[in-house]
């Protein structure tokens, strides 16, 4: 691995965070990573990935679907699933699988993997990227022949929030 992750990517809410420049930022970010892998960030890819990025927590596909429905009239389930798929595929959202949701990428057009902390009291979700994890995992896997195709870490919990004391 030639570049070191070891940090919190999309951290819990923080009072400070400027969501709206941070939404730009993303868009934008996502936008040049598809120009230049040569892909289509096509208007519905952009819209689903904004309802995704809309507030740092995760959505589900039919809460998607649903924001879409009020903008859109032909807005039917596998047109959302697609458009996830792909945003998935290009390192912009990441699916929870516990939850059944999407979250948007701490870093847009990352396609490795991710570690999740996830708030079981209130269901908030921070992703932690690190290497050193995943190459714990990598080793010991291939130490029992296994092959690693995909990787996602759900960790869960209770955020500082949360806690009591």
């Amino acid at each position: 691995m030639s570049v070191e992750r070891k940090q919190i990517l999309a951290p819990f809410k923080s009072a400070n965070h400027a969501h709206a420049r941070c939404l730009k930022s993303a868009l934008t970010k996502a936008e040049s990573v598809c120009q230049a892998r040569g892909v289509r960030l096509t208007r519905l890819r952009r819209r689903v990935l904004e309802l995704v990025l809309g507030s740092h927590e995760p959505v589900k596909a039919y809460e998607v679907l649903e924001q879409l429905g009020t903008q859109r009239k032909r807005a039917a389930p596998p047109t959302v699933y697609r458009a996830l798929d792909f945003l998935q595929e290009e390192g912009f959202v990441h699916r929870i699988e516990s939850m059944n949701a999407y979250i948007g990428c701490g870093e847009p057009g990352h396609q490795g993997a991710s570690q999740f902390l996830i708030c079981h009291k209130c269901g908030e979700v921070a992703e932690l990227d690190d290497d050193e994890i995943f190459a714990v995992i990598f080793k010991k896997a291939k130490r029992l022949g296994f092959r690693i195709d995909d990787q996602t870490v759900e960790l869960k919990g209770l955020c500082k929030s949360c806690r009591p004391g």
